[in-house]
């Protein structure tokens, strides 16, 4: 799809980042961005909550494409968002990882879909780069679990519920307008909480039941995944630290579209990834620990939301005097 400059969507590229520990990523991946952006775009870098990594990156940054902020709102991946959010001028915001790379071309795939005004957001194709190669045992089915594409997504151009954070583009005006991020959710540091994107996606679509989330694999980024991050103690706690984001999230919806998506993901994807397992067990038992962690995390967050109700709704002996 060609379109012409004029009508092309100006882009504002929002970079979050919150530790030193990523420095060489956050480099590539700000240096891979400014390769992409045209005279109409802009790129944030927001820091959260980090003061001398801020100062570090004021001292490197020279480009005046660039404009570095602090996360003016609470800690965490939702408030920095939110705070590139208010500043972005851009008429879409493409929300990149700390530890992400945006790969060629990627940007003008954007502003070719984006000129289509039935697009709200777009989930790219986000590719993991694993810095020891991927564990054996790990199953395609939860590349979710370190950010990343997993066999389960629809196809090129299918619609999502909600895109991938690491590799994300939203049209400024409608996320405005449903408030940005959710503050009771996303990951705070290094707590691997989620679903801050799930939210988003359906309010948008509360707000225009119209409103088109696709996925588009020609705006895609090449994800980091250190080898930390390829053990089954990551693996178990991502597991049940993302149902417990799920019942956060079913408390702030409604369970029917905080888990639409995954019971079809759990009745068909997870089911035939046992049957191609068949012969690996190790890939097979992550696939039922996994499940089972993610279920274990649910209950156990829907079980803390229902006694924090039941607390609010318990005058306190002092309200009875």
């Amino acid at each position: 799809m060609s379109v012409s400059t004029t009508s092309a969507p100006s882009l504002c590229v929002v970079i979050c980042c919150y530790t030193d520990d990523r420095w060489d990523l956050l480099v590539r991946s700000i240096e891979a961005a400014l390769q992409q952006v045209n005279e109409r775009d802009e790129l944030l870098v927001v820091v959260d909550h980090n003061p001398p990594l801020r100062e570090r990156l004021a001292r490197h940054l020279s480009d005046p494409r660039v404009r570095l902020l602090g996360n003016a709102e609470g800690p965490g991946l939702s408030g920095a968002r939110n705070t590139g959010l208010g500043a972005a001028a851009g008429d879409v915001i493409v929300f990149l990882d700390d530890d992400a790379v945006i790969l060629g071309g990627a940007l003008a795939v954007l502003r070719a879909r984006f000129a289509d005004p039935a697009v709200t957001a777009i989930g790219g194709a986000v590719h993991p780069d694993w810095t020891t190669g991927a564990p054996d045992w790990f199953p395609a089915e939860f590349g979710w679990v370190v950010g990343c594409d997993y066999r389960g997504l629809p196809g090129d151009g299918g619609a999502l519920r909600n895109p991938i954070g690491a590799a994300m583009a939203v049209r400024r005006d409608p996320l405005a307008a449903i408030g940005g991020f959710s503050a009771q959710l996303g990951r705070t540091g290094t707590f691997p909480a989620g679903c801050e994107e799930t939210l988003m996606g359906i309010a948008l679509r509360r707000e225009d039941p119209q409103a088109g989330i696709v996925r588009e694999t020609g705006f895609a980024v090449r994800h980091c995944v250190p080898a930390e991050r390829g053990t089954w103690r990551y693996f178990t706690r991502r597991c049940y630290q993302e149902g417990r984001s799920k019942a956060v999230l079913a408390g702030l919806s409604s369970t029917g579209e905080a888990l639409s998506s995954e019971r079809a993901y759990s009745l068909r994807v997870l089911t035939s990834g046992l049957w191609r397992y068949r012969t690996h067990p190790a890939a097979a038992a992550a696939v039922v620990v996994g499940f089972a962690c993610t279920a274990a995390g649910f209950i156990a967050g829907t079980l803390t939301s229902l006694h924090h109700r039941q607390s609010a709704a318990t005058p306190h002996r002092e309200d009875l005097k």
